[in-house]
């Protein structure tokens, strides 16, 4: 690996940088609740060769919005849902913009 390797993943928001106990100390919480976002299957982190969970900043952010919620007194499988369902929204959303794009582009104009 080169230096420009390790310098481009600083900038990768999936590479798995965090350790278990570095991500929890960054979000304030404790091990066990970034345990009970992987079981309940909202965030799964890469492994280590030796097994060590590793995070990324992408997770990180999912796991502070799942605090957020669970904070202003949300379970915690409700809060993983409602994270679930919050990104099917936002993905519909941006198809839904490609379509109206990809639409408008290939209609008629009113002067023709």
């Amino acid at each position: 690996m080169t230096a420009d390797d390790s310098f481009g993943r600083l900038d990768d928001d999936d590479y798995p940088a965090y350790t278990m106990g570095r991500a929890a100390a960054m979000l304030g919480t404790t091990q066990g609740f970034l345990r009970a976002l992987g079981e309940a299957r909202l965030i799964t982190p890469l492994r280590s060769d030796g097994g060590h969970r590793r995070y990324s900043r992408y997770q990180l952010r999912i796991a502070a919005r799942a605090r957020e919620l669970v904070d202003h007194g949300t379970p915690i499988d409700s809060a993983c849902r409602i994270i679930i369902l919050e990104d099917q929204l936002e993905e519909a959303q941006r198809i839904n913009a490609e379509y109206r794009r990809a639409g408008e582009s290939s209609a008629p104009s009113a002067s023709a």
